[in-house]
C-alpha cells in the first residue's frame, strides 16, 4: 500500500473555479478530493462525513463569509489545517483569517503547482502564504507587538464596536447587532481611530487586542 493521500474540501462559490481546483487537487498522486462545495453554511456537517485534512477556503460566499467558516472549523476540528484563496489582499481580511485560524493564505492568480505545494506544505503544518501576502503578515505582526501606549478612554459602546469589528462584522451587521444607523456606526468608529491614533480597522484592531481594550 502507498502513503495515505491528503484529503482536501474546497469552499468556493465560483463554480468553474471549484470544478477546476477540484481537477488540479484530482491531478495529484499525493491528495485527494474530499469534496467541494459553493458555500459553508453546512461545513460541520460536511466535515464530519467527509474528514479532510486540509481545506482550501474562498472569503466571499453566500450564506456564510470564509472567515466565519474558519473560526467554525476550528472550534469543532481543531486538527484541520485551512488555507484562504481569495482576491483579496487587504490588511483586513488577512488578519481576521489569520485571527480566525487560517493556516495559508493565497491569492487566486497563485500559479497551479504553488497551489498544489501549498497544501501539501500546510497538511505537513506549515504555513503558506503568497509572498506579497507574508510580507503584510509581518507588518500586522509588527504592529500587534508595537509598544504599548498611555491608557485610551473609549465609551461602552466604542468598546462594543470595537470588539464586534474583530469579530469580523460588518458596519452592516453592527448597525443591527446594537440598533444603531450605519451612520452611527461610522461615528463610532471615526472617533475610535481619533482615540487609538490609527487609520485603518486592521489598525484598530491589533492595538485593541494588543493593549486589552477589549
Amino acid at each position: 500500500m502507498g502513503e495515505k493521500k491528503i484529503r482536501v474540501s474546497i469552499y468556493e462559490d465560483n463554480h468553474a473555479l471549484r470544478k477546476s481546483l477540484a481537477a488540479l487537487i484530482g491531478s495529484d498522486s499525493e491528495l485527494e478530493l474530499a469534496g467541494a462545495f459553493a458555500n459553508p453554511v453546512n461545513i460541520v456537517e460536511e466535515t464530519k462525513e467527509h474528514f479532510p485534512d486540509v481545506m482550501i477556503m474562498d472569503i466571499g460566499m453566500p450564506g456564510m463569509s470564509g472567515i466565519e467558516a474558519v473560526a467554525l472549523v476550528k472550534k469543532h476540528f481543531p486538527e484541520i489545517k485551512v488555507v484562504m484563496q481569495t482576491v483579496f489582499d487587504d490588511e483586513q481580511n488577512i488578519f481576521h483569517s489569520v485571527c480566525a485560524g487560517a493556516v495559508g493564505y493565497l491569492l487566486k492568480n497563485t500559479p497551479p503547482q504553488q497551489i498544489l505545494d501549498s497544501l501539501k506544505l500546510a497538511a505537513q503544518g506549515g504555513a503558506p502564504m503568497t509572498p506579497v501576502i507574508a510580507t503584510k503578515v509581518l507588518t500586522l505582526f509588527r504592529q500587534y507587538h508595537a509598544p504599548a501606549s498611555a491608557d485610551v478612554d473609549l465609551s461602552t459602546r466604542e468598546k462594543e464596536i470595537l470588539s464586534s469589528l474583530a469579530k469580523g462584522s460588518s458596519y452592516k451587521m453592527i448597525a443591527a447587532e446594537h440598533s444603531i444607523s450605519i451612520d452611527t456606526v461610522r461615528f463610532h468608529i471615526k472617533n475610535i481611530y481619533e482615540k487609538l491614533h490609527v487609520h485603518s480597522m486592521t489598525e484598530a484592531v491589533s492595538r485593541a487586542l494588543r493593549e486589552k481594550l477589549i
